[in-house]
C-alpha cells in the first residue's frame, strides 16, 4: 500500500497525497463497474512538454485509480479504486482489458473480496490469476484510520495486518502466501516469472525480500537502517529498483525508529536505489532531495522512470514523472500536470506507458489512470 495510491493534499504538507481509508464494508457485487466514462472536464490530456507521450488516452473518470499494473501479454491492467461515491470505502483491487478502438471503454471489475483494505496487485504468469495484499483475513471492515494531524506530520501506516495473497480472475483467493503480525505488502513478479519482491517488517526494519512464485525460498534482499519499498525487476529479471529513506543524523533516526514502533513511516525524504536480485551492488541512483518514489525500468533497462517533487523548490507539489540514466545521468521530465503524475509502468512489449494524474479532473481531487503511446528519442539511447 505505500507503494501507491495517492489522492491530493494542500500543498503546505510539502509530502505525497493522502491515503483514502474508509469504515465502511464494500456492499457492491463483484461486478460493480465504478469507472463509466463520464463527460471529460475541458481539461487538459497531454501538455505541450510531453514529447515521449502520443495518443493519450483516459481510462477510469472519477474517484481514486492507482497503481495500475500490466498483464504479461500486455492487454489487461490490474489497479487499486477507492469511490466513497460507489459504496467503495477503501482500496479494492480490479482489473480490466485496456481498450483497442475508440469505441470500446474500461470497464475493470473487482478481484479483491470487497472486505478490508487491499493494495499492490500485480499479474502472474498466464494472466489467469494475481497477488495482492489484504487486510481483509484479520478484519472485514477497512481498517482504523491513522490521523498524521496528531502526529503532527504525514505518514504512511504500515499495517500489520496486510498478507499476500493469490487469487484467480473470478475474485476466489487461491493461496495466502504470507501469515504473520507484520507488514507484508508492495508485492510484483520478476518479467522471467521465477520471482516475487515485496516489502516486509519481519526483521524489525522496513526491508525488502524476495521469494519463489509459490512462496518458497525466502530470502532478505536490504538490510541498511530506513524504509525499502516499492520494488520492481529489470526487463531482464536480474536488478531492482526501488525508493528508499536512509535517516543520517541521531535526530533523524530516533523519528524514524519511534515511527516504526507505532507502524508508521514519514515518506517525505526517499531517493531511487539500484541493486542485483540477490541485494548485491547496492547502489544510491538519485541524489535531488525531496519525495523520489514509484520507480520502474525503461524497456532498454538502462533507463529508470521514477516519481519526484524534487522541482518543487520545497513547495511539495507537483509530483511528475523523470526519467534518468542507471548512473544517474541525464536526468529528463516527461510529464508536466500541475499537481500530480506518478506510477509509470511500461507494458512488457515496451510500446505503451500507463500512469495515473490529477489532470483532466475538472478542478476535483480525482485520481485517474491513463495510458499512451511511448514514442523513443535519439536522446533515450543510453
Amino acid at each position: 500500500m505505500l507503494k501507491r495510491t495517492f489522492y491530493l493534499i494542500p500543498l503546505i504538507l510539502l509530502v505525497f497525497l493522502s491515503l483514502a481509508i474508509g469504515k465502511n464494508l464494500y456492499q457492491n457485487s463483484r461486478l460493480a463497474k465504478p469507472n463509466s466514462p463520464a463527460a471529460p472536464a475541458q481539461d487538459k490530456l497531454q501538455y505541450p512538454n510531453e514529447k515521449h507521450l502520443t495518443n493519450i488516452r483516459q481510462l477510469t473518470f472519477g474517484g481514486d485509480n492507482a497503481e495500475a499494473y500490466f498483464s504479461f501479454d500486455s492487454k489487461k491492467l490490474v489497479l487499486q479504486i477507492a469511490n466513497p461515491n460507489k459504496a467503495i470505502e477503501c482500496d479494492q483491487i480490479f482489473y480490466g482489458i485496456i481498450p483497442q478502438l475508440p469505441t470500446d471503454t474500461f470497464a475493470p471489475t473487482m478481484v479483491s473480496t470487497g472486505k478490508g483494505r487491499t493494495t499492490c496487485a500485480y499479474f502472474l504468469p498466464g494472466d489467469n490469476a494475481l497477488l495482492y495484499a489484504s487486510t481483509h483475513k484479520s478484519n472485514d471492515a477497512c481498517p482504523e484510520k491513522f490521523d498524521w494531524r496528531k502526529i503532527g506530520k504525514y505518514v504512511w501506516p504500515l499495517y500489520s495486518e496486510y498478507e499476500i495473497y493469490y487469487a484467480d480472475l473470478n475474485g476466489q483467493v487461491v493461496q495466502q502466501l504470507t501469515n504473520n503480525k507484520f507488514y507484508d505488502a508492495e508485492a510484483t513478479v520478476s518479467p522471467d516469472g521465477n520471482k516475487i519482491v515485496f516489502t516486509s517488517t519481519r526483521d524489525g526494519d522496513i526491508d525488502l525480500y524476495t521469494m519463489n512464485i509459490d512462496g518458497t525460498n525466502l530470502r532478505r534482499i536490504t538490510r541498511e537502517l530506513g524504509y525499502d519499498g516499492g520494488a520492481f525487476f529489470s526487463p531482464d529479471s536480474k536488478k531492482l529498483v526501488f525508493r528508499a529513506s536512509r535517516p543520517q543524523t541521531p535526530e533523524a533516526i530516533a523519528e524514524y525508529k519511534e515511527l516504526l514502533a507505532k507502524n508508521m513511516v514519514a515518506p517525505t525524504n526517499m531517493e531511487i536505489y539500484v541493486c542485483n536480485a540477490d541485494g548485491t551492488n547496492l547502489r544510491q541512483i538519485t541524489k535531488l532531495g525531496g519525495a523520489n518514489w514509484a520507480p520502474f525500468f525503461h524497456p532498454s533497462g538502462q533507463k529508470i522512470l521514477f516519481a519526484s517533487n524534487h522541482h518543487t523548490q520545497g513547495k511539495g507539489f507537483p509530483f511528475n514523472i523523470f526519467m534518468v540514466d542507471l548512473n544517474g545521468n541525464n536526468l529528463e521530465q516527461l510529464t508536466y500536470d500541475e499537481a500530480f503524475d506518478s506510477f509509470p509502468m511500461f507494458s512488457p512489449d515496451g510500446k505503451k506507458l500507463v500512469f495515473a494524474s490529477n489532470r483532466n479532473n475538472g478542478g476535483t481531487r480525482d485520481t485517474n489512470i491513463f495510458i499512451a503511446d511511448w514514442v523513443e528519442t535519439p536522446s533515450d539511447k543510453p
